[in-house]
């Protein structure tokens, strides 16, 4: 049984310059992937992990926005606060961002633009939030690994080395946008230092996690989609895997509504309105037939 102590963060900043002119007018997170925001899909991960208390970070300009959307979690049985990230100085700051609010907690963390889906996907995240030390992280296959920070391993499988952006990687196993760590991460993200390009990043804590020999790196095979929806074609794929699903399988992919109700959120009841909320779109009828069944 994975402890509700557990907090989450769900990262929903930067300027979405990759996505221009798209989101000159709106945060990129909001841009719709199919029939849902794109940021619904990142919560429902943290949602399957048992998380219910989530910390969002934006910009000063979107956080009224998500604000708008989300509310303060109780119609999904989870409570929301919100941080303003003032600048985007990379991932790892949304440690020392919300440190006071972790309180040493265990966390974890997921960017806005992930979409990760598997029909294990809840294990996998029920196993890693169960971890009381160390960290977790989740490594996929990709034909492109100069694009993320890389992951090599040695001949045991062990993780050996992670790597920002290199332009040799050493590997195709990309980390993706999802992280689970013990309640020493704050006191380790306060140890980094800028890059570079004046980011706090996400793969040097990882390192630090990597030489204290407790980073975990779960890789996700066949049968597991990841998808980073920051540029056109990825916000393409994504809404047209979600699509596909949904249309040939009749399964919900990214309903933080479907999620709350499964893992004990919120009861039929609570589902039940807020399908009547939906109950002009595909969604709604979708979460309607979940808790009472396709009309006779």
């Amino acid at each position: 049984m994975v402890e509700t102590r557990i907090k989450g963060i769900l990262l929903a900043g930067g300027s979405g310059t990759r996505l221009y002119p798209m989101t000159q007018g709106a945060s990129k997170q909001l841009l719709p992937v199919y029939d849902k925001p794109m940021i619904y899909y990142p919560l429902t991960t943290l949602m399957l992990a048992g998380i219910q208390d989530i910390m969002i970070i934006s910009t000063p300009n979107d956080l009224p926005q998500f604000k708008r959307l989300l509310g303060d979690g109780s119609h999904l049985g989870v409570r929301f606060e919100y941080c303003e990230q003032p600048s985007p100085d990379g991932i790892a700051q949304a440690f020392i961002l919300a440190r006071d609010w972790l309180q040493n907690s265990p966390c974890a963390l997921v960017l806005g633009d992930n979409l990760i889906f598997a029909d294990h996907l809840g294990e996998l995240l029920q196993k890693a939030a169960s971890r009381s030390h160390g960290a977790t992280v989740f490594a996929y296959q990709v034909r492109d690994p100069e694009r993320y920070g890389v992951v090599s391993f040695d001949e045991a499988g062990k993780a050996q080395q992670i790597i920002e952006k290199p332009a040799e990687p050493p590997s195709n196993w990309a980390v993706t946008g999802l992280y689970f760590y013990d309640a020493r991460v704050s006191e380790f993200a306060s140890r980094i230092k800028p890059s570079p390009r004046g980011e706090y990043e996400i793969t040097d804590l990882n390192q630090i996690y990597l030489e204290d020999n407790s980073l975990h790196v779960e890789r996700l095979g066949r049968g597991c989609a990841w998808l980073d929806a920051g540029v056109p074609d990825s916000l393409m794929q994504a809404g047209l895997f979600v699509q596909t699903i949904q249309s040939r399988q009749g399964m919900l992919v990214g309903s933080p509504e479907e999620v709350a109700y499964r893992k004990g959120f919120i009861d039929s009841e609570a589902l039940r309105n807020l399908a009547k909320k939906l109950k002009k779109t595909e969604l709604g009828r979708m979460l309607a037939e979940i808790v009472d069944g396709p009309p006779v």
